[in-house]
């Protein structure tokens, strides 16, 4: 019986512009203003082109996308990566515009997928989102360790419509997501900084983002509280930020 081949490491080519979108919501929503310091911070590190719309209504975040494909579409320069940053309070598969109107995440995600924006085609697109996906709240649970890995396959000659992004959530589905009125987000900080600061693939960088704030403890109405963010993933090569 023969021994199991070792996978094949490739990665995505970063020689090219890096362009990211930051779409946040300030209404109601105290704190935020250190996550967009932060973002920009790590996005300079990390050089990024970057821009930032404050308080788009429903209808002005998919204004917005629209106007970040065209953007892409027309970049002087092959786009090797982009980043797209949701802030907003929201539910499950929505967010929350200024003008208290909902948008879907989907209707968002789709505008930079391969069939939609060619300058990203086969391309990796990092979505992250800071928002609620419903009301519960984790009070957590004694449990084990556990160990979780994804492995993604090259497809040739063709390439699927939804592959190359992922999804970066804040918290899982059904739960609130937390944020501090003058720190922002647990969320938002930890990925900037583990972005910022440590090397490797950004599916690495994520599993040390879960596993920081899996030992945080978030204190809301005199309770504690654990929260943890979710990615879901159609990346088919190693992303490599650094």
């Amino acid at each position: 019986m023969s021994s199991p081949q070792p996978l094949q490491e490739e990665r995505y080519d970063m020689s090219g512009a890096h362009l990211a979108l930051t779409l946040c919501v300030t209404k109601a929503r105290e704190g935020c203003e250190a996550d967009i310091d932060a973002l920009e911070r790590m996005f300079r590190h990390l050089k990024f082109e970057s821009t930032v719309k404050r308080d788009p209504t429903a209808q002005e975040f998919l204004d917005e996308m629209d106007k970040f494909q065209q953007t892409i579409d027309n970049w002087e320069e092959p786009v090797s990566c982009a980043f797209v940053v949701l802030m907003a309070h929201g539910e499950e598969g929505f967010l929350k515009g200024e003008d208290d109107k909902m948008v879907r995440l989907e209707d968002l995600f789709e505008v930079l997928n391969n069939k939609n924006c060619k300058g990203l085609r086969a391309k990796p697109k990092v979505y992250i989102i800071q928002a609620c996906r419903g009301e519960h709240r984790d009070p957590g649970e004694e449990v084990g360790e556990e160990q979780v890995s994804a492995i993604t396959k090259d497809n040739l000659q063709t390439i699927p419509t939804f592959t190359d992004a992922l999804h970066i959530y804040s918290t899982v589905e059904g739960f609130i997501a937390y944020r501090h009125d003058q720190k922002g987000s647990a969320f938002i900080q930890t990925v900037t900084n583990v972005f910022t600061n440590r090397k490797g693939s950004i599916i690495e960088l994520l599993e040390e983002v879960t596993r920081i704030m899996a030992d945080m403890e978030v204190i809301q109405d005199g309770k504690p509280r654990k929260v943890n963010p979710e990615f879901q993933s159609t990346l088919r090569k190693k992303l490599y930020l650094q």
